[in-house]
């Protein structure tokens, strides 16, 4: 498995430096749900320390943790493709500390300077070819261990 893409250590200083420009810190206590699966996808987060589960609802009663996010990993991207409706579900595991970010003014400024939008959109392609690595792993863990204990 290849080593997670962290964004702001991945984007080169001066657009590094516009981005944190957009940045706004904030904090989620422990067990707080920060987005939910089908939502408006208007912002996203870089974590600064602190755990985040993303979680997909399977039943209405049930919620399978598909990643454990932690400091300087990306929360959230679908803000960054149409319809901007997030795909799965987010609750801080313990307190977390975030930079913030409104999607729409980062989505402006990557019109404004194409090269920190062509960055940006590699970053976060490489960021979900790895979470998808990470959940195929999961989910053949998953498929594995269920097959195992049907007779």
């Amino acid at each position: 498995m290849t080593k997670a893409t962290k964004l702001l250590t991945a984007l080169p200083q001066p657009q590094r430096q516009r981005l944190m420009s957009l940045a706004r810190e904030v904090s989620f206590p422990e067990d707080t749900r920060i987005f939910e699966s089908g939502g408006t996808a208007d912002r996203f987060w870089v974590i600064r320390s602190g755990a985040v589960s993303l979680d997909q609802q399977v039943t209405s009663a049930r919620r399978v943790t598909v990643a454990s996010l932690g400091a300087g990993d990306l929360l959230g991207w679908s803000w960054l493709f149409p319809p901007y409706v997030w795909d799965f579900g987010a609750e801080a595991f313990s307190q977390v500390r975030a930079y913030e970010f409104d999607a729409q003014p980062v989505r402006n400024l990557s019109e404004e300077d194409p090269q920190l939008g062509l960055v940006l959109v590699r970053t976060v392609a490489e960021i979900l070819a790895h979470r998808l690595e990470m959940t195929r792993g999961k989910l053949l863990e998953q498929y594995t261990l269920h097959r195992r204990s049907v007779p």
